[in-house]
Order: C-alpha cells, then structure tokens, then sequence
C-alpha cells in the first residue's frame, strides 16, 4: 500500500514538473506584455508584472496592418477550416462505411502525405501558385494550407466513423428509417465529438502557421498575424514588450475557439444510442 501511495505521489510530482515546464512560457508570454519597459530589460529577471500596463498593448494594435491582418487571417482560417471539414467529412465517410478499388491505397497515401515536412514543399508550391497567379492572393494561402489540414482531418474522422457500430445503424432502418435518415438520426450525431475535435485542429493549424505565408504573401496588407508578428524585429533590435503583447492577442482566438466548443466534445460515442 505504501509503494503505491509514494508512486503516486512521484507520478504526480512529475506531471506537475512537467505541466510547470509547459505552461511556463505561455505565462512569461503574457506577464512580459504587461511589463513597463524597465522590468522587461531588468538585470534580475521581474518574475510577476508588479506595475501592469497596458502601452505594449496600445502599441500592438496601432501598428501599421493589424487589423487588416486580423481580418485576413480570420477569412483564411474559416475557409480553411469549413471546407476541410466538408471535404474530410464526405472522404472519411466513404473510407469508413464503403468499399471500393484503391480504397487500402488511398489511406497508405494520407499517412505518406503527413510524413512530408512542409518545408521541403515550399519550392515546388510557390512555383505551382506562381504559374496559377495565386502567389501573394489569400486564396493561394487557403488551398495550401488545405494540402496539409486535409489529410490529417481525413484520418481523423475516419477513426471516430469506425467507431460508431454498424448495428446502430441497421437497428434504425429496421424501424423504417431510410439510410439518409439513419446518417442524419445515428451518423452525424455520434461522430460531432469528431468534428468539434477536427474542427480544432485545423483552426489551431492554419491559424498559427507562418512559413508559408511568409513565403506567399508580400503585400504587408494581405499578410497574417504571424507574419505581423515578425514586423516587431527590426534594425533596432526587437520590441519586446509589443511583440509580447501581440504574440498574446494572437493567441486569444485560439483560446476563445476551444472555450466556445469545448461543451460539445464528448468522449463516448454512444452517447447518442438506444439503451436496451
């Protein structure tokens, strides 16, 4: 009994060790955008904001481009994320519940295709955009992010449709409901945790991706914010205390979209089935 209790104790230290090591930047993040510029530059590291400001943040939102880098990012994230849900919803179907000549390939290349880097593609993508005329256009931005989002959601979906047991469905066409009526009455309810959990994903991606819109976008008017983020280093050096501060306003969205959906997340894909 006693070896079990100080397991669990070890264990436990070590999982706050860890979750500490974790949050601790995301913290420093947010307390630096608060700091006046003398606790920022301090010889001895100012561990808590003592004098909270809100200048950093002034600065940050009066920079040249902001708002409409907010505006380009939120039009590329919402597109991105409602077709890759469309789009990975009907591939993902067709995978779980039909069979069909190539389908066994078809899924060796999703998992192929999320073993390349991004990186490595950032050539060949800019000469495809370029000769599309996409370069420097949000919608070249939306269908490269598409290329990376897609296959992952696929997978993804795919795993909680084979979830769902068949036997639910056919139960309710026993009962006479059609097959569209048993997608719409068992399918599409038991698999939503699937799409909340996607959903995130693919907002989380596309929101805080910067190479290959740094790449893609010259224009500073149709940037995003993470290629704003970079505007904060300069000749001068970096101003840290507005990069902070917009490095936090950045990550506010992120935050608020896992709040605004996290109550749908359920984690028991019967949750919507007939008790016996």
């Amino acid at each position: 009994m006693r070896t079990r209790r100080t397991r669990r104790i070890v264990l436990n230290a070590v999982a706050l060790l860890v979750f500490t090591v974790m949050v601790f930047p995301v913290y420093w993040m947010v307390s630096t955008a608060f700091k006046p510029g003398s606790d920022i530059f301090a010889n001895t590291p100012v561990w808590f904001p003592y004098h909270p400001t809100l200048t950093n943040f002034g600065d940050a939102i009066h920079r040249p481009h902001f708002w409409a880098d907010v505006k380009n990012s939120l039009i590329i994230v919402s597109v991105v994320v409602a077709m890759s849900l469309v789009l990975a919803f009907l591939a993902a179907l067709a995978l779980a519940k039909f069979r069909f000549y190539g389908r066994r390939a078809f899924i060796i290349l999703i998992i192929a295709v999320q073993m390349i880097p991004l990186n490595a593609l950032i050539i060949p993508i800019y000469l495809v955009l370029s000769k599309a005329h996409q370069v420097d256009k949000l919608s070249g931005v939306i269908v490269t992010y598409l290329t990376f989002v897609l296959p992952f959601t696929i997978w993804t979906l795919r795993g909680f449709m084979l979830g769902v047991p068949r036997d639910l469905e056919e139960a309710s066409q026993v009962d006479g409901t059609t097959r569209f009526g048993a997608f719409l009455r068992i399918l599409l309810p038991l698999i939503g945790p699937g799409l909340v959990a996607t959903s995130i994903f693919a907002f989380i991606q596309a929101w805080n991706e910067y190479i290959m819109a740094y790449v893609l976008l010259h224009d500073p008017s149709k940037q995003t914010l993470t290629v704003w983020l970079a505007s904060f280093t300069g000749d001068r050096g970096t101003a840290w205390g507005p990069l902070m501060a917009g490095a936090t306003l950045t990550a506010l969205p992120v935050v608020f979209f896992f709040v605004a959906v996290q109550r749908k997340i359920a984690f028991g894909l019967t949750a919507g089935a007939v008790r016996g």
